[in-house]
């Protein structure tokens, strides 16, 4: 079912990536062959984040075609589907702002990022911003009376 808002399937939405954590994130690399890779994002509301690295091969997909597809999925067969596009979130009070939303989120969510990066003002941690084209909250084994569908408007 297409619903009009993200808050008709903000709950299920939330309450899947914090269980499920892990998802399937493809980008299209330069020869126009798909890449995945398995990640987990950090969500706010239907925008996402990736904190990564800024010389890593999902970052020279992106720099290139911006589309990305991921997909959660568990054993109880319940799945998100989300597609979009990505961008860098180079302001600093962003990156700010996030790093300590991956550091407070209760893990397997949330982690200490300064293990890799150290502090968010260093010039090798990168923030990914996933803006979404749709949402499909849906299940293999729950059949198509509990998919849900949002596309947010473009004004």
């Amino acid at each position: 079912m297409e619903v009009a808002e993200f808050e008709q399937l903000a709950t299920e939405f939330d309450a899947r990536v914090r269980r499920i954590v892990w998802c399937v994130f493809a980008t299209v690399a330069p020869d126009g062959a798909p890449w995945t890779r398995v990640l987990h994002p950090i969500w706010e509301g239907w925008r996402g984040w990736i904190a990564t690295g800024r010389g890593t091969p999902k970052a020279r997909h992106l720099a290139r075609d911006p589309r990305f597809s991921l997909t959660y999925w568990d054993a109880e067969q319940e799945v998100v589907h989300v597609r979009g596009s990505a961008s860098w979130a180079d302001d600093q009070p962003t990156r700010t702002r996030i790093w300590e939303l991956y550091r407070t989120t209760p893990p397997p969510l949330g982690y200490d990022p300064a293990p890799f990066w150290r502090e968010p003002e260093s010039p090798d941690f990168g923030l990914i911003r996933l803006e979404p084209s749709v949402i499909d909250v849906t299940g293999l084994a729950s059949a198509a009376e509990r998919r849900l569908v949002w596309r947010p408007s473009r004004d």
